[in-house]
Parts: structure tokens; sequence; C-alpha cells
């Protein structure tokens, strides 16, 4: 009998430990309010990914550029995905990258005028989506941590 066509109750997940769960139901909540953002930056062309490393350049204080490395840290993103993203971002004129002079191993990427643009074009969707999904937050235990950590 396969998984759907059963008529009994929803089968249930009990990991073993409070903390197990706790972390899991945190992951869920990071992936539902990871959805509502990708679904309200589609419409300006952006993931979440790549609006999360637009606005930490832009917003930086260093005249919107950034060693890669701490970029990847900050979005949090891996090394070579974030290389694979900053190339997209760049074929579209969002950010370009440069080498360090001092450290010729060391790849700067730098938002573009344009890339600036697309952010603050795509902030109030961001934004709302993000408010919309923290409204949301349940009352158990990990949602009203968050809501508080967030909200306060």
């Amino acid at each position: 009998m396969s998984p759907t066509a059963s008529s009994g109750p929803a089968p249930r997940i009990e990991l073993p430990t409070v903390l197990e769960a706790r972390w899991q139901r945190l992951r869920l909540f990071e992936a539902r309010v990871r959805e509502r953002l990708e679904r309200a930056l589609e419409p300006h062309g952006l993931t979440c990914s790549e609006y999360a490393a637009l606005a930490a350049l832009h917003y930086s204080d260093d005249e919107g550029h950034l060693r890669q490395q701490f970029l990847a840290d900050s979005i949090p993103i891996n090394q070579s995905s974030l290389s694979r993203m900053v190339g997209r971002l760049e074929q579209h004129g969002l950010t370009e990258r440069y080498h360090c002079m001092s450290d010729r191993r060391g790849v700067y990427t730098q938002i573009t005028e344009r890339g600036r643009a697309k952010v603050e074009e795509a902030r109030e969707s961001y934004l709302k989506a993000l408010e919309d999904a923290l409204a949301d937050l349940s009352d158990d235990d990990v949602g009203a941590a968050i809501a508080t950590l967030l909200r306060g």
C-alpha cells in the first residue's frame, strides 16, 4: 500500500530530544519565510540569496565592496555558490569583481549603481513579505522566541 493511500492519521515525527525538535521547527520556520521572500523577489528578477548579497554590498560601510569570503560568510552561503551567484549578478550588471591590489588571491565584489537601484526597487517587496511572514508566527516556543528577538 502506498503512503498516500493511507486513510489513517498523518504520520508524526518525534525526534529523540527537545533540542533536535526545536532545531527542526526553526529550520521549517526559516524555510517558510524563505519561500515567501523568494515569491516576493521573483518579480524583481532576484532570488533571496541574490538580494541578500546585493543588500550586504549596498549597506556595507566600505563603499559597496566586500571581499568575497566576507560576503559569503555574511549571507551565509558557501564560497563556490557565491562565486556562481556573483557571476550571474555580474552578467546582469549588478556587481563587478576585481582582485585585491595587495593580495592577488583576494577577490572583491563591488555593487554597481544598477545593483543599488535593484536593491531599492526590491526592498519594499522584501520587507512586506518578511513582515507578513513574521506576523504569521505561531505561539509555539520557537516561534515566540524568534518573534521576541526579531520584534524587540
